[in-house]
């Protein structure tokens, strides 16, 4: 999420994000697990259900330090790729700690160039990264393409209301949401197109500021 204070997110640049997590790694947990932890507890427990029936491999895109890693079930094949160096050390120590089984491995990687070959998995999630990303639609690109056909995308992100309370708390605490780094004005459209087959929806605590959405390869 602190990546994201530069807006429009085009002016992003894979730099300009290492940066920001470099600054905030040490402190992330503290300052963003507990407002984002419901939503990455249900993305993981969608997660964790869907891989029941469509296989193992599990993908998680912007691992951060590893918050969601301990809710995988262990039987899974869970790879976390992110772009900061910083964040990753935080999530491989967690995983030391822990003694996570489900981790099969940690990477630098670029979520919108991943190295991985097409249809890689058969899972992948990214918790609070959409809105961070330069390229929203191209990240949604990559994780559609390393997915196998007939697989699951899974996101959980602020999307912007277009009426209703929601709208008007989004706009209330606009200058808020800026310092804690997401955007008040992120759609559903700066990363979805038209055809994209969206299974569900579901808001996500607190104050359904946050939506999980699945979509089926």
């Amino acid at each position: 999420m602190p990546g994201d204070r530069a807006h429009p997110r085009a002016a992003l640049d894979a730099d300009s994000v290492r940066d920001a997590y470099r600054r905030w790694a040490g402190i992330y947990d503290v300052v963003f697990g507990g407002v984002s932890a419901p939503g990455r507890r249900r993305a993981v427990a969608a997660v964790n259900r869907l891989a029941q029936t469509a296989g193992r491999r599990v993908l998680e895109v912007g691992v951060g330090t590893g918050l969601a890693l301990p809710h995988y079930r262990p039987e899974l094949e869970v790879v976390g790729i992110d772009l900061s160096r910083d964040m990753l050390l935080k999530a491989q120590e967690r995983v030391a700690k822990e003694r996570l089984s489900a981790v099969h491995g940690l990477l630098e990687m670029d979520a919108e160039n991943m190295a991985f070959a097409d249809g890689s998995f058969d899972i992948a999630v990214a918790m609070f990264t959409a809105s961070v990303v330069p390229d929203a639609k191209k990240l949604y690109a990559e994780m559609a393409r390393v997915v196998r056909p007939g697989g699951h995308l899974l996101f959980v992100n602020h999307f912007a209301a277009d009426r209703g309370f929601r709208w008007w708390l989004e706009r209330s605490t606009a200058p808020l949401a800026r310092i804690l780094g997401w955007h008040p004005d992120f759609k559903l459209s700066d990363i979805f197109g038209p055809e994209t087959r969206i299974e569900r929806m579901e808001p996500c605590p607190p104050l359904a500021l946050f939506t999980l959405v699945e979509v089926r390869r």
